[in-house]
């Protein structure tokens, strides 16, 4: 009875505090209830989220030179009123992470067209031809990180961990060094990255990589609480999430601000300790980068080119990779049409890693969402028994050896299964994505679908990949308009298919590698 009533004062002092105007901090050793108790009351009258009804006002003590960790992919689920009110303040000089920079006029291409960039640590340049033409002039630092190592490297700057051990990027610039970070403008390097440590374990190497912490973080959220918990909406949770949690003072802004009690306690996506500062939009563009939605029954097919005809060989050959029960991952282009042609007897779980298990097919018009997109910033569906995730989550799937088939292109693949595929130096860079991430994990079949030769007929299947390397050995097949070859790390190249009206000469002369010929050599198939 003694110990009721001590626990019953407790809790009128804890309701006594919440109310009133100061912050009190109230510890409790209840040793008088048992001495073999350790148990400790804390109470806080006020909460540490502050709310806004300016976002410039919430961002105004930004100082020149800060690094801001800002959230979203693609266009999808970034700050887009804060980064606004960062074109008010006119800050400069900054360090911005983020997977991407959003397109030429919006997102963080704003920032990047005022030059209050300095610096850019990102895996993916994408479309936005103001973010790749200011790296390869040597206006602007740029860091390429895989995208699975950059959720992870925020990850652990929130959770207080300085590093961790990656296979991702393993004999790639990633690990060697050397990547450029700046340019100088006769096209030199004046900045490179530095090499990676390596540790082997278990009989695999793996390369350190040191944790991100940023001064402020810029996350979009779906809604707010009042006691500043937040929850997203669909795939607009990404990168938002992680960063939330490894930044000094997090700032959000919300679509709505709701009653406590609102969100179940389960539901709660980031709890408000590590919230600071909450903004409710006044108003949301949420434009869409690539919008696509399903062809109606009315309309017509265009008529085939050659070109869409050598793709459409690739993609039925390439269908025929899935099997039942399959976890697969899809990359832009050929290998996420090749979803089209899955069989309908079989059950495939398409996975994305901006943060979807269970990705469906294109919407309808009416069905169309900004906040449910692909990795390729297509607009989406999703199938019933679907989920969605944060980037780190996506890729702790991905690195963790998830998923069974991954099938991305090409612009070289090696003799030994090297692959090539996110940058051509001092001319085109798109960044490599998370495709290192994909082709690490030992226990993931790696397929590459491309065309088998580049423009002028130049040879894409080569003895050693004279571009930068995605992957070391990590190809298990490669499917063209002509071949499929089987790769193994130690025998090399095996060619298995072939279609048909062609020999196997004739794929000698088109592929720059040698390779064995199998003794079961079929006609290549088709779904």
């Amino acid at each position: 009875m003694a110990a009721l009533k001590v626990l019953h004062r407790v809790d009128h002092l804890f309701f006594k505090n919440l109310s009133g105007p100061c912050r009190t901090k109230l510890n409790f050793a209840t040793h008088s209830l048992n001495k073999s108790c350790g148990c400790y009351f804390s109470t806080s009258s006020q909460r540490n989220s502050r709310f806004y009804s300016d976002p410039t006002e919430a961002v105004k003590d930004i100082p020149n030179g800060a690094t801001i960790l800002v959230g979203g992919f693609g266009l999808c689920g970034i700050p887009e009123n804060l980064i606004n009110s960062l074109l008010t303040t006119g800050v400069k000089g900054l360090t911005a992470v983020s997977n991407n920079a959003g397109v030429d006029n919006f997102g963080l291409g704003l920032l990047l067209q005022t030059k209050q960039i300095k610096r850019m640590i990102s895996s993916y340049v994408g479309e936005n031809a103001e973010f790749e033409r200011q790296y390869l002039t040597g206006e602007l630092e740029v860091e390429l990180t895989p995208q699975g190592t950059l959720a992870e490297r925020i990850r652990a700057g929130g959770a207080g961990v300085p590093a961790f051990f990656t296979a991702t990027g393993y004999g790639t610039l990633i690990h060697e060094g050397g990547s450029p970070i700046k340019y100088n403008k006769d096209g030199t390097i004046a900045i490179a990255s530095e090499q990676r440590e390596v540790r082997e374990f278990n009989g695999r190497n793996y390369i350190m990589e040191k944790a991100i912490t940023g001064d402020f973080a810029l996350i979009k959220a779906w809604k707010a609480d009042k006691a500043g918990n937040i929850v997203f909406r669909k795939t607009a949770r990404n990168f938002n999430q992680p960063m939330c949690k490894a930044a000094k003072t997090t700032i959000v802004e919300v679509e709505e601000v709701v009653d406590v009690g609102t969100f179940a306690e389960e539901d709660i996506h980031i709890p408000s300790i590590y919230v600071q500062r909450i903004v409710q939009g006044g108003s949301y563009e949420k434009r869409i980068e690539k919008r696509t939605v399903k062809r109606s029954q009315e309309e017509k097919p265009k008529p085939k080119k050659d070109s869409d005809i050598v793709r459409e060989r690739i993609i039925r050959r390439a269908a025929l990779e899935f099997e039942d029960g399959m976890y697969a991952n899809l990359g832009i282009g050929i290998p996420m049409l090749a979803s089209n042609f899955i069989k309908s007897d079989i059950t495939v779980h398409l996975q994305s890693e901006n943060g979807i298990l269970g990705l469906g097919p294109y919407p309808a018009e009416g069905a169309v969402d900004a906040d449910l997109i692909n990795a390729g910033k297509e607009t989406v569906t999703v199938l019933p028994g679907a989920a969605y995730f944060s980037s780190d989550e996506s890729f702790a799937m991905i690195r963790g050896g998830h998923i069974n088939l991954t099938m991305l292109g090409a612009m070289q693949v090696s003799k030994y299964g090297d692959l090539a595929n996110w940058m051509i130096p001092g001319k085109m860079v798109k960044g490599m994505g998370g495709a290192m991430d994909l082709v690490a994990s030992a226990g993931t079949k790696v397929v590459v679908t491309m065309e088998h030769s580049a423009k002028g007929g130049k040879h894409k299947i080569l003895e050693k990949c004279n571009l930068p390397l995605t992957g070391k050995q990590c190809v298990d097949r490669i499917i063209t308009e002509k071949a499929v070859f089987d790769v193994d790390k130690i025998k090399g190249l095996t060619l298995i298919e072939v279609w048909e009206g062609l020999t196997p000469e004739d794929i000698k002369v088109c592929t720059g590698a040698e390779f064995e010929v199998s003794p079961n050599l079929k006609p290549m198939q088709q779904i």
